[in-house]
């Protein structure tokens, strides 16, 4: 046998035996219940417990921590942006394994503690906002829509299914300060302007995710100065779940307005089945909590690449919100 054709069949022999051996080992880990035990992550949920969309997110990440066994530590931020810097800086200083991190405060105020964590290896996942510059400099993964043109998908179905366009006016809540958090609406916002509608900015601060009551004065500000307004784009499922409390305080009925927006919760059901809500984009919180958790744990065990997951599921109107009435009741939609 020539010396080429020996060398040939060793390295066969080593990729059956590699083959046979390396699915076997993976298995043993996996075959533990928790295979992800010894692994620590502190998880930045974005709002409160208790609000609509963090609850969804926070009990996504605590079903992937009974179900992979990590070490996870919860981090509530009442969706104030510099709160979470603040909360980022002390947990890179506390060197987890694994940082699953909200991008909501954007790429200037992250990238300087990227850094340090990428040099202290800790894994980084960011949810619910994306930050692109961050992620191509410093790597890690991003779970959740993508932003821009989930919004401008909205304004689309919103022109589709209201029939909204030139000569018309509608009222837009979005927070230009935060820009990577805004790509959301600024996206709808611009589809609504192609068709000819008269666009009325409402500056809706991070405080009414956690409260959406603060924002009734403003609202119905909004509303009475505006009495020909068609369509009203909420920022967010706090404030869409809130739409019949906006329109009753300026005295308005329920079908009078369109109201459009992004996720679900069950007060957004509610506003479905009596008229007050028409459309909203789904996002689907509960990936946002599961997925980043599920992918620290296969980058510390396995050394997987971490994953990017575009949690956006379309569209729910009143045509068919009753799928998934109950499972948003529940806190899981």
């Amino acid at each position: 046998m020539s010396n080429n054709r020996k060398m040939a069949s060793l390295l066969l022999v080593a990729a059956v035996l590699f083959a046979l051996a390396a699915p076997a080992l993976a298995q043993d880990d996996l075959d533990q219940a928790h295979w992800c035990e010894g692994v620590t992550i502190r998880f930045f949920a974005g709002g409160t417990e208790g609000d609509a969309f963090a609850g969804i997110v926070y009990r996504g990440a605590l079903a992937a921590e009974r179900d992979l066994g990590a070490n996870v530590e919860y981090v509530f931020s009442g969706w104030d942006s510099e709160l979470m810097t603040q909360q980022l800086r002390e947990a890179v200083a506390q060197a987890p394994d694994g940082i699953a991190m909200m991008g909501h405060p954007g790429n200037e105020a992250i990238m300087p503690l990227a850094a340090e964590a990428a040099e202290a290896g800790i894994i980084m996942m960011y949810q619910n906002v994306d930050v692109d510059q961050v992620r191509a400099r410093y790597g890690g993964g991003y779970v959740g829509a993508q932003l821009y043109s989930q919004g401008r998908a909205l304004g689309a179905e919103a022109v589709r299914q209201f029939g909204i366009g030139a000569g018309d006016k509608a009222i837009v809540l979005a927070n230009l300060a935060q820009r990577e958090r805004a790509l959301r609406e600024l996206g709808t916002w611009e589809v609504l302007e192609e068709a000819g509608v008269e666009i009325v900015h409402v500056d809706s601060a991070p405080t009414w995710a956690a409260d959406p009551n603060i924002g009734i004065p403003a609202m119905v500000a909004a509303l009475t100065d505006n009495p020909d307004v068609k369509l009203v784009v909420f920022s967010g499922g706090q404030t869409l779940g809130n739409t019949q409390t906006y329109f009753e305080a300026a005295g308005l009925e329920a079908g009078q307005i369109k109201a459009v927006g992004f996720d679900t919760n069950e007060f957004i059901m509610q506003g479905f089945a009596e008229d007050w809500i028409h459309l909203t984009a789904d996002q689907q919180p509960f990936l946002q909590g599961y997925l980043p958790v599920l992918s620290i744990c296969l980058t510390a065990k396995f050394g997987l690449a971490p994953l990017n997951a575009d949690t956006g599921a379309g569209f729910i109107d009143t045509s068919n919100y009753e799928q998934v009435s109950d499972l948003a009741i529940a806190g899981y939609r």
